[in-house]
Order: structure tokens, then C-alpha cells, then sequence
């Protein structure tokens, strides 16, 4: 793989032109920045900015003051390789809060297993209506603890509107072991990219080591190929960038969540 090449495809089609990811929200190209602004379940936050030294102190407050308007808290999702190379000191000035990094990994589909291999007495149940999604909220808490609940409450919403008026853009799966869900994950598709995103995977501490993330990656790597996608791309945590690297995923950049509370 080309990390240079994929990266520029990358920063191109799920950056520069973005689409939305929710029935609710929309994409606004304002000016320098290339932001999302929907409900507050959803992901609200800026995904590309042409700033310099020069700019990015006037850029920044006007993304201030627009979604503080709107009464959104929002993301401004930093990439290590963004420019300039010290806009996360412009953000931490105008009072972000930096979230714990990840990892940006890519694989291609054509080289992954599409076979998923779960431990005895787990099995793979697809979600499809709100009952499901209920069971992905619990796994994400049992994973989490009680830190995942309000997180856990907004992906539910979001992820419940998607099935509900765009199932064509996600498929959802969650781990149960006998009637317990111990873990969860879904795959979101961005029609005309050459990309499929995997989020979630936690796991409840028992049942960790195991190979229940990689059989949730075999998943939905299978879907991903069914549905044609070439790539599959990861936000890494420190736990699963192993496991994903043992996979084949490589790592093109880093991001870190920068969040904006009004």
C-alpha cells in the first residue's frame, strides 16, 4: 500500500468532500472550514480547515461562535499531519479540550479474513431495530462502565435514525454470550468513496483476549467486501491498534478529538 497515496484519497473524500453521516445533520463549507452541524445526537464538528499561523486564531472563533449559537457542543478532529503544525496550541487557547488520540488505520478489503471466529458460547446477532440497538448501549456500558453511559445514549439515537431512515449506510452487529451482550460494533458506508468506517468493538473485561474484536472485524470485513468497498479505515485506540495491525491495518496518521462545550 501507498500510506502517502491513500492518505491524500483519504483527507480528499472523507475530508475535503465529506458528505453527511446522519438523516438529521448537514455538511457546510464555510469559508476555510468544512464543518457538520446536525442534532445534538449527532456528530457536530469541523472536518477540514484551510488555516495558517496567520489565520487559524480568526478561524477557530468564528467555529466558536457558530456552533455556540446553535447551543452545540463540537468536535474539531485534528490530524497530526494538519497544518499548521501547531494548531493544536491555537485550539487549546481558545479553550478545547483535547480528547485521547487515536490511531488513523487503513486496510485493504481484499486482504483481510472475512471469516469471523467467535469463542464458545458467544455468538453474532445483527441489529436491526431499536431492541437491537438497546443491546449495543448495554455492551458499550458494560464495556465502559458508567463513564460510556452518555456517550452510549447519543450513538443509540444516531445509530437507531440510521437504521431507521438510512439503513443502506450502516450495518450493526453485537457480541451476546447467552442473553448478556458483551460486545458490539458496527460499519458505515460513504457512498462514493472508496472507504467503509469500523467503530466500536469494546468489550466487557471477562471477555477481553479472547477474539471476539477480531471476529467483529471478519464481520463486518465480509459485508465491506459484499458491498464492494477497496478500503477499511479505523480511529485506533492504544488497545486495538495491535490487534488491528496483526490484521493488516496500517497506520496513515494520528487524530485527536478537539471538543468545544458552549
Amino acid at each position: 500500500m501507498n500510506q502517502d497515496a491513500v492518505l491524500e484519497t483519504y483527507d480528499r473524500q472523507l475530508r475535503r468532500e465529506v458528505r453527511t453521516d446522519s438523516p438529521g445533520a448537514r455538511v457546510e463549507h464555510a469559508g476555510a472550514v468544512i464543518r457538520q452541524i446536525g442534532a445534538e445526537h449527532d456528530w457536530n464538528g469541523v472536518h477540514w480547515a484551510d488555516v495558517d499561523a496567520a489565520t487559524a486564531d480568526a478561524v477557530i472563533a468564528e467555529q466558536v461562535r457558530y456552533f455556540t449559537s446553535a447551543g452545540r457542543e463540537f468536535e474539531w478532529k485534528l490530524y497530526s499531519h494538519d497544518r499548521p503544525a501547531d494548531l493544536a496550541e491555537h485550539l487549546l487557547a481558545a479553550g478545547f479540550v483535547p480528547e485521547p488520540p487515536e490511531t488513523v488505520m487503513v486496510a485493504e478489503v481484499a486482504g483481510l479474513s472475512v471469516e469471523p471466529e467467535v469463542p464458545e458460547g458467544v455468538r453474532l446477532v445483527p441489529v436491526t431495530d431499536a431492541a437491537g440497538v438497546r443491546l449495543m448501549a448495554d455492551a458499550h456500558e458494560i464495556a465502559f462502565g458508567e463513564d460510556g453511559s452518555g456517550l452510549s445514549e447519543r450513538l443509540s439515537k444516531r445509530v437507531l435514525t440510521q437504521l431507521t431512515e438510512t439503513p443502506e449506510t450502516i450495518v450493526a452487529v453485537v457480541a451476546m454470550a447467552g442473553d448478556v451482550p458483551v460486545s458490539s460494533a458496527r460499519i458505515e458506508f460513504y457512498p462514493g468513496t472508496d472507504f467503509a468506517g469500523l467503530w466500536g468493538g469494546g468489550t466487557a473485561p471477562e471477555w477481553r483476549g479472547k477474539g471476539i474484536y477480531r471476529a467483529l472485524v471478519a464481520y463486518r470485513t465480509r459485508v465491506a467486501a459484499e458491498r464492494g468497498c477497496r478500503y477499511l479505515q479505523v480511529d485506533a485506540s492504544d488497545d486495538s491498534r495491535p490487534i488491528l495491525q496483526r490484521l493488516g491495518f496500517v497506520p496513515l496518521s494520528v487524530t485527536t478529538p478537539y471538543v468545544y462545550q458552549p
